[in-house]
């Protein structure tokens, strides 16, 4: 294997060797040879031929070197060469790709010639070199007699100028940096150039520009028949370490035990103590955590709301009492026939969490949660006669579990956790803790 890289190498270096600089008339054709000097106006250049003088605004571009690839199994590519060593060769293809080649998967390469016809380039040149020649020579005898000499352009060249039949074989593609050998593609053959009975036929004129002229036509009608087979994308799995933002919307429910103390109002008596004014709440929510220095621990602000159920019990009240009695003695329906207290409510918190991820590369991602709120709760005291609001404030907790997993862009999950929070005042004998449990939708970003 390594004599074989070695032979690469020594292959690449001969090419570099002798390849010359490739220069393309804006009349289309091409021309190779050595740039000896060049000004403004003109490029002098030096090809197998001879020297010959061509006009700077003649010229379109001078095209860099390329190369012709050939990697075992027969594929090939052509393109510009970025860098090498003995283990690895960088090539830029004509569409744009960049592709990386090892060594030990390269047969052959060989030095990109732009023109084919070498006879019609040697044609060119003798011809270029005498048409400069009669120049020179009228330029002397005009600046003898005295008057101004005349300036005039190089000629164009008339050999073919087709790129892509410079290697008449199937190329490679490129797909993502990789090399892709084609499989159901159909092979281009390089146009054959038509006997004069077959041109009379289909009425193409013979001579060789009118040859040429049919051999192009004839490539480009094959491209249009080229089955070109499209590459598919997968979908890229989302990457943990790309995110550093998440943001979550949660939505469910929260049994809440939720105890008032009415003994101290008129009426009511040590009996009363205990009214439960609770019940199943819905319970909304979102965070917004940042990753901690690339771990799996995300912290950041949280805001949640929650409803207090509605629920009634019996209204004691002692002016309730006497004003159904008042209106019984005086013969009229009472004003209170059924006296009810009516309660409602809602909680807000707002704190911190953190999420800490089990298995953040995983298909269900698993992890556990920690909070520490603020909570203002208040609850909605409507009697028959008299309404107040009953507010406990404080600080509360929470812990938990949680499960997500991706579905396109976004994150399905459900999540439970325990809130911790000792009431005040009235509600003091509720419950100091209850169950939360949400569904979530996540994004990281």
């Amino acid at each position: 294997m390594k004599k074989s890289v070695f032979a690469v190498l020594c292959l690449l270096c001969l090419a570099c060797a002798v390849q010359a600089e490739t220069i393309k008339m804006k009349s289309g054709e091409f021309i190779s040879g050595s740039i000896l000097s060049q000004t403004e106006y003109t490029l002098n250049l030096a090809t197998s031929f001879g020297t010959i003088t061509l006009n700077q605004r003649e010229i379109e571009q001078i095209l860099p070197d390329k190369h012709r690839i050939i990697l075992k199994g027969g594929t090939q590519l052509v393109g510009v060469i970025l860098d090498l060593d003995e283990f690895n060769l960088k090539l830029q293809t004509d569409d744009g790709a960049t592709v990386n080649v090892d060594m030990p998967q390269i047969v052959s390469i060989e030095a990109y010639d732009y023109d084919r016809g070498q006879n019609a380039q040697k044609e060119f040149v003798e011809k270029t070199q005498q048409v400069q020649q009669a120049k020179e020579e009228a330029k002397q005898a005009a600046a003898a007699k005295g008057a101004a000499p005349v300036v005039e352009a190089a000629g164009g060249l008339t050999f073919d100028s087709d790129i892509d039949q410079v290697f008449a074989a199937q190329k490679a593609t490129v797909v993502n940096g990789s090399v892709v050998t084609p499989s159901a593609t159909v092979t281009q053959a390089a146009p054959k150039l038509l006997t004069d009975e077959e041109a009379f036929i289909k009425g193409v004129k013979t001579g060789a520009v009118s040859q040429t002229d049919f051999a192009k036509a004839a490539k480009e009608e094959l491209n249009k028949k080229k089955v070109v087979q499209p590459a598919v994308k997968t979908a890229d799995k989302p990457r943990e370490k790309d995110f550093s933002k998440y943001f979550a919307i949660q939505a469910g429910a929260m049994p809440l035990d939720l105890k008032l103390d009415n003994s101290a109002r008129d009426g009511y008596d040590a009996q009363d103590d205990s009214i439960d004014v609770g019940g199943t709440s819905a319970a909304v929510s979102s965070k917004f955590l940042w990753r901690v220095k690339e771990s799996n621990l995300w912290a950041g602000p949280v805001l949640g709301i929650a409803n207090i159920a509605n629920a009634s019990f019996a209204d004691k009240d002692p002016a309730v009492q006497a004003a159904n009695a008042a209106d019984m003695s005086a013969g009229r329906e009472p004003s209170y026939p059924d006296p009810t207290v009516r309660t409602s409510g809602q909680i807000l918190t707002l704190g911190a969490a953190a999420n800490y991820y089990l298995n953040p590369n995983s298909r269900f991602v698993f992890y556990v949660t920690a909070s520490a709120m603020y909570e203002m709760l208040t609850l909605n005291y409507r009697g028959e006669m008299q309404s107040n609001s009953i507010k406990s404030n404080g600080f509360a907790g929470g812990a938990g579990v949680g499960v997500e997993t991706w579905v396109d862009d976004i994150m399905l999950g459900l999540e439970a956790r325990q809130v911790f929070a000792q009431r005040s005042g009235e509600l003091k004998n509720s419950a100091a803790s209850n169950t939360v449990i949400q569904a979530q939708f996540s994004w990281k970003f």
